[in-house]
């Protein structure tokens, strides 16, 4: 474990900025003083406490599976992919999560009941089951999906602009699927593997 190099640094917040609006509450310090950092291990970014980071550099890097929470992967290229572990979901049992994406995202879109499952199932959003989204959302722009009960469902790219979708029929693609907590029941032997 080791932490991000400058070049590293650079690619992970580029992919963070295109989603989030505030990306230096992620890395300001804490009200007990300490503060989130950036750590790669095996090619997996991991957003994790500073004092847990130091402890953790007594385990070897082989013996080391996680820490944090995992906002993603660079590939061999140098690109950067955020994985669905990068989203705040309510815990399943009552411990506290990290507010990543959900909670600082820039572009916000909700669906409907009925267009819920269809994207846990990995489609893209089409316009009939969009309940509403952010106004003035660019196209191209990285949005965070929610259900109507404010739940964050996955996060994607937005195929229009929030203007154009509004002229679009009901079965235009407004949003791609970038990823969803649906991909922990069907990744969920390689989500974390090599």
């Amino acid at each position: 474990m080791r932490p991000l190099t400058e070049e590293e640094t650079k690619v992970v917040f580029d992919k963070l900025a295109s989603y989030t609006s505030d990306l230096k509450s992620l890395i300001a310090p804490l009200d007990d003083g300490d503060r989130f950092v950036f750590r790669l291990n095996h090619a997996r970014v991991y957003y994790v406490r500073l004092s847990i980071a130091n402890i953790a550099t007594s385990v070897s890097r082989d013996a080391l599976l996680s820490l944090g929470t995992c906002l993603g992967k660079l590939t061999k290229t140098g690109k950067f992919r955020l994985h669905i572990t990068a989203c705040k979901f309510p815990p399943p049992t009552h411990f506290p999560t990290l507010p990543i994406l959900a909670e600082h995202a820039r572009y916000k879109i909700w669906v409907k009941e009925n267009g819920a499952q269809p994207f846990l199932y990995g489609s893209n959003v089409v316009k009939a089951h969009v309940g509403r989204w952010s106004e003035d959302c660019p196209e191209h722009s990285g949005v965070v999906v929610f259900n109507m009960a404010d739940i964050p469902l996955g996060f994607g790219v937005t195929s229009r602009s929030s203007a154009e979708a509004r002229r679009l029929d009901p079965t235009g693609i407004v949003c791609f699927r970038q990823a969803d907590c649906g991909e922990y029941l069907r990744d969920e032997d390689t989500l974390f593997a090599g």
